[in-house]
């Protein structure tokens, strides 16, 4: 079969890593990247050999005069693609939408967008089926990815009654700390439940789900801490196998010294990980407690990569490239090394 050729529009936190993401996979090509910028983050897209288009003609010539080689615009883009993953901040997906209709291109936009722009929103192990030939799919924000993972797990096993949870969610991303955030404060989310848990029902209408939320100030990763009414009376061990089933959640012990964010997200660094990235759900082993029908537990959420495998397993669903959703998520998974932290 000829590899799906993938555009991505949008080299940011999310495209950069998107874009790294295809390119290790043996059954797609990276035909370009589209961006507006003309500083070092397209400069990185030039530099890695991938042909980069303007994605606003008006900025066109601004990318030149930087000496960056442009290949064309948008639209010259997507006449190469068979499919396009939208990486464009916030509600610049849902006006880009539009184009990619006109286009007759297969679309995936992420989080920031409301799942109304698609009519269908994606995590891999929970509903990869429904994906299959259909034009376009959002990929749910990290936190939502997290979240179904984790209690579509519980689910398979048949723990899943209610399930109640509170996140800590980082200020910003890393890379522009400098520029905004906040400092010696907390913000809750003005709403109970915060949009996590309608969100991650956008994916599983079944799921027995309120969220609560604060920003706080620091932005290595998001924090969950959940509560869960189980259906049964379960022992530890069964719930930690109910995990254990999902090659996406990785369990670590607080007695390894991985006590905290920094420590994961620096073993990341050490086991080679792109940008660090911590793809799985990291989720505490020895802090977990079961009493009887109630389950308590803790995690942490990569917010730049947790994303990424969901939307390479996105990709073949919507092309229908594999139509079982489980060799998807194995090829993707050999592919980024996701489950080798588990093994470690």
């Amino acid at each position: 079969m000829k590899p799906i050729r993938v555009a991505v529009n949008g080299y940011g936190v999310i495209g950069k890593r998107v874009a790294d993401a295809v390119v290790a996979q043996e059954d797609m090509d990276l035909v370009g990247v589209a961006d507006v910028t003309a500083d070092w983050r397209a400069r990185m897209a030039r530099a890695k050999g991938f042909a980069l288009y303007a994605a606003d003609p008006d900025r066109a010539l601004a990318m030149r005069e930087a000496d960056l080689d442009v290949a064309g615009g948008l639209d010259d883009l997507l006449a190469t693609a068979d499919i396009v993953v939208d990486c464009t901040p916030k509600k610049i997906a849902a006006r880009n939408v539009e184009t990619y209709r006109e286009r007759g291109i297969r679309f995936i936009v992420h989080g920031g967008e409301k799942h109304e722009v698609t009519g269908h929103s994606f995590v891999a192990e929970a509903n990869y089926a429904s994906a299959l030939g259909r034009d376009s799919t959002r990929v749910v924000s990290c936190n939502t990815t997290s979240i179904v993972r984790t209690l579509t797990a519980l689910k398979v096993a048949g723990l899943l009654g209610s399930a109640r949870g509170t996140l800590l969610r980082r200020a910003t991303d890393p890379w522009e700390s400098h520029l905004g955030g906040i400092m010696n404060t907390l913000v809750p989310e003005p709403e109970i439940p915060s949009h996590q848990g309608p969100d991650a029902q956008s994916v599983d209408p079944d799921l027995d789900v309120i969220t609560m939320a604060v920003k706080v100030p620091q932005t290595l990763a998001h924090l969950h801490y959940w509560s869960v009414r189980m259906p049964r009376k379960a022992s530890k061990d069964e719930v930690l196998e109910a995990f254990r089933a999902s090659s996406r959640i990785a369990l670590i012990r607080m007695a390894d010294g991985l006590g905290a964010p920094n420590a994961v997200k620096e073993m990341m660094a050490d086991l080679g990980r792109p940008n660090d990235s911590l793809y799985e759900v990291a989720l505490w082993e020895d802090m977990l407690k079961v009493e009887g029908d109630e389950l308590f537990y803790a995690y942490m959420v990569d917010n730049q990569a947790i994303v990424i495998p969901e939307t390479i397993d996105a990709i073949r669903a919507l092309t229908e490239a594999e139509r079982d959703g489980s060799a998807s998520i194995a090829r993707t998974n050999a592919a980024l090394g996701v489950g080798t932290f588990a093994a470690t």
